[in-house]
């Protein structure tokens, strides 16, 4: 069936639900009245004249025995006895009202937004990343790293956000390290070192190579060293590292809030590649 068919069929049902209901309201409709003109009736006319002269009389005994003026007056009016409203209390208008409501929930925004910015910019004092954080025990965490071939896995805490790497202690004088907090050590000839585990070119996450011994970047190629020294790519500097210490019962504490970054190293501390590349 076309859409044309349907639309008569649909205009025709129409028009006869249309005519139903017109033969159902006529249909429902009542005699016609009859009309208002009737024969005089004299009677009636006698009925309604004595009833209008009962009426005048009742009125004129109503005025005679309404109360004087006098004690009229001396009854209270309501309008002198209203109490007088303030100012502040009938001022407030709907405008008022409607634009106090609107200020008063901009200050509310203003005040939680404020609250917001502040949790925001405030420095998080508990646990996690940008605080101090334990990572382990120094001589387990140098058991793993280093292994019986003289190569090393570096051993990532992602919770800081780290890998950390073994330095040989020996090495930080003269370094691009050198007097800075980023060796811990317990006195041996091997200490360990937090590697922020981004790249200073754009901010990729860069792996573990562990056949070059070394940290190659997957995104645009820049390479560095077990130490985080800068090898090749565009990368403007070697990676950025945590400062690290060892704390009262032996283990090793990543200190998340503070970076240090270095410029590329003169002298460098590792050698690089010792094996081929992963990127």
């Amino acid at each position: 069936m076309s859409g044309t068919t349907i639309f008569v069929i649909g205009l025709i049902a129409a028009a006869l639900l249309a005519v139903a209901g017109v033969v159902a309201i006529a249909g429902r409709r009542g005699p016609a009245p009859q009309s208002p003109t009737a024969k005089f009736d004299r009677r009636a006319a006698r009925k309604d004249k004595a009833r209008r002269g009962a009426e005048d009389v009742t009125a004129a005994k109503l005025v005679e025995d309404a109360p004087d003026m006098a004690t009229v007056a001396d009854l209270s009016d309501p309008l002198l006895e209203r109490e007088e409203v303030s100012f502040t209390e009938y001022s407030v208008t709907r405008r008022k009202f409607l634009n106090r409501s609107l200020g008063g929930l901009f200050g509310i925004f203003l005040v939680q937004f404020s609250v917001a910015s502040l949790a925001f910019m405030w420095p998080r004092l508990g646990s996690g990343f940008g605080t101090p954080i334990v990572v382990g025990s120094f001589a387990e965490l140098k058991a793993m790293i280093e292994q019986p071939d003289g190569t090393a896995i570096p051993f990532f805490v992602a919770k800081a956000q780290t890998w950390i790497v073994p330095f040989e202690t020996s090495e930080q004088a003269g370094s691009s390290f050198n007097e800075l907090p980023a060796v811990a050590s317990d006195g041996s000839a091997v200490g360990l070192m937090a590697l922020w585990q981004k790249c200073v070119h754009l901010g990729c996450r860069v792996p573990s190579c562990v056949s070059s011994q070394g940290f190659e970047c997957p995104c645009h190629g820049s390479k560095y060293n077990l130490h985080g020294e800068y090898e090749q790519g565009p990368a403007p500097r070697n990676m950025d590292r945590f400062a690290v210490e060892l704390n009262d019962a032996g283990e090793l504490v990543v200190d998340t809030g503070v970076v240090i970054e270095t410029n590329r190293s003169t002298k460098k501390t590792f050698k690089y590649p010792q094996g081929p590349f992963c990127v």
